[in-house]
């Protein structure tokens, strides 16, 4: 009896012909007959070898990439082509991106799928980032191999890597993202720094979060933004949604994708070189565990006083900072612009169309900023219930912030009145040393100041969420500091107002009716 087999299946067969010595032998006669490792490529000049086996979507590459062809099958883009026909809307344009052709890699002129419309290369494959593999399957058995690396890059040139499809009115990430933070790129000097890299540097989060996959840029020594897509996403597959590298949904920080950078310096430490100064806290403002605890200070980070990180906000950071929604115009009811959230800002602001624009000094008004992010968490019954609840607690908060200090001069440095005023420079000007973050202790004072950075919206490092990521936290932290302020250093009484907020719930009165309806 004779079988033929692919490579793929030697292995196995091997196993079990071991066994069938041990079990008895037969007079069966097994002929191993090697099939090529690649068929010859349906557009043969330009090296894409594309499916090994269309059916059952095996790419050449995966016949020895198993991990990575395993990953990438449960991947949106193994279906890529199939998603693309069921659209009734599709284009013929359209399958360039659907496809194995040049775009996504460094190839140029029309070439596989746009060229040779065969089944062989339907899907977004290795080979749409990685570039043509033939050269290298040749290479192996040449020995002489050549590594055709993908890109992590994305810039102003979008002939390549993911900005080569992932653009336009229908996928306008990389246009979204050109206009975010992820998309700075950092002086050399500050980005070269090995504790500031893992964070402020494409390159450093993926090797600091232990991936060690080869790309083009790998040993480069330019420098890349702070985040590129394969920074957060795994183009290999992941078990997260998106493909995420990690999970959004998780509270702990170490294993949430955003919080793993953006939830640093937290709380204050003695002796600490970067002073009474938070970095990067976002992470545990939202989850209540951020700042200095002042004397008595209690908070219940498992009721809604956290409402941004409870149940009904199960994506944490990504709740209100990447959402999608449409654009239709008003008249015709036509499709203008499908929004993503890759600018990653909660109330971006937005020109007549709603398109967001990338600007962060707009008016706060539903007229200037898009605030369907609050209001489709389900928090929230409409865009104008959110706004006043976002000017309510930034109002509550800077009228404490102003209790304890006011920078007049702008420096972020407490000063003694009359170039500052409040609280902090009074103790600072009668009470040498009390305010020092560079001795061994936490003094009240220090805290305040802490709180005071982590919270007020003009200070550089702080949450910088205008309140926003937990007001009910921030509020507790400042009333808490005014109180131990002026029991430690026997300071004078807060203005009127002060006083009569302190006696009210967190939030105010109408935060109290809205948590009793919401137990």
């Amino acid at each position: 009896m004779r079988a033929t087999y692919s490579l793929r299946a030697i292995a196995l067969l091997l196993g079990f012909a071991a066994v069938g010595f041990i079990t008895g032998c037969t007079n069966d006669e097994i002929v191993f007959v090697e099939r090529p490792p690649f068929n010859d490529p349906a557009d043969a000049a330009s090296g894409f070898v594309g499916y090994y086996t269309s059916a059952t979507k095996q790419t050449t590459c995966g016949n020895c990439h198993a991990d990575f062809q395993a990953g990438w099958k449960e991947t949106g883009h193994a279906e890529a082509y199939a998603t693309l026909k069921a659209n009734a809307g599709a284009q013929a344009f359209c399958y360039s991106c659907h496809t194995v052709t040049e775009r996504g890699n460094a190839e140029t002129g029309v070439i596989g799928h746009d060229k040779v419309q065969d089944s062989t290369y339907y899907d977004v494959q290795c080979e749409s980032c990685h570039g043509p593999g033939l050269e290298h399957i040749q290479g192996v058995t040449q020995g002489q191999i050549v590594r055709p690396l993908a890109r992590i890059g994305v810039g102003p040139d979008t002939s390549s890597g993911c900005a080569a499809c992932h653009t336009g009115t229908h996928h306008p990430f990389v246009e979204e993202w050109s206009l975010s933070g992820h998309a700075v790129t950092f002086p050399a000097a500050e980005a070269g720094n090995a504790s500031c890299t893992p964070c402020h540097e494409a390159r450093g989060a993926i090797k600091a979060w232990g991936v060690e996959s080869n790309y083009s840029e790998r040993e480069q020594t330019e420098f890349q933004p702070v985040a590129t897509c394969a920074t957060c996403h795994n183009p290999h597959g992941s078990p997260n949604s998106a493909n995420l590298r990690w999970s959004i949904s998780d509270p702990e920080p170490s294993r949430n994708l955003c919080m793993k950078c953006h939830d640093r310096r937290t709380q204050p430490t003695p002796g600490s070189s970067r002073g009474n100064a938070p970095h990067a806290p976002q992470g545990s403002v939202l989850m209540g565990d951020a700042g200095y605890r002042a004397a008595g200070f209690t908070y219940d980070t498992a009721t809604v006083f956290a409402s941004h990180s409870s149940t009904r906000n199960p994506r944490l950071c990504a709740g209100c900072h990447v959402n999608q929604y449409t654009i239709n115009d008003p008249a015709s009811g036509n499709f203008v612009f499908q929004v993503h959230g890759h600018t990653f800002l909660a109330a971006p602001c937005v020109d007549t169309q709603g398109i967001p624009t990338g600007s962060t000094d707009c008016a706060y008004t539903t007229a200037a900023r898009e605030f369907s992010a609050c209001a489709g968490s389900g928090c929230h019954a409409s865009t104008t219930v959110a706004l006043n609840a976002l000017l309510n607690s930034r109002d509550r908060i800077e009228q404490l912030a102003a209790t304890i200090w006011v920078d007049g001069d702008n420096d972020e440095t407490v000063d003694v009145p009359p170039t500052d005023q409040g609280y902090l420079p009074t103790i600072k000007a009668t009470i040498p040393g009390e305010l020092n973050p560079s001795d061994s202790r936490v003094s009240p004072a220090d805290g305040a100041e802490f709180n005071l950075k982590l919270c007020a919206e003009r200070y550089a490092n702080g949450d910088k969420s205008k309140g926003v990521h937990n007001p009910f936290l921030c509020e507790a932290l400042l009333r808490a500091n005014i109180d131990e302020l002026r029991a430690s250093y026997g300071l004078p009484s807060p203005p009127l107002a002060v006083l009569q907020m302190l006696k009210e719930p967190l939030g105010g009165v109408k935060a109290k009716a809205v948590r009793i309806s919401q137990r």
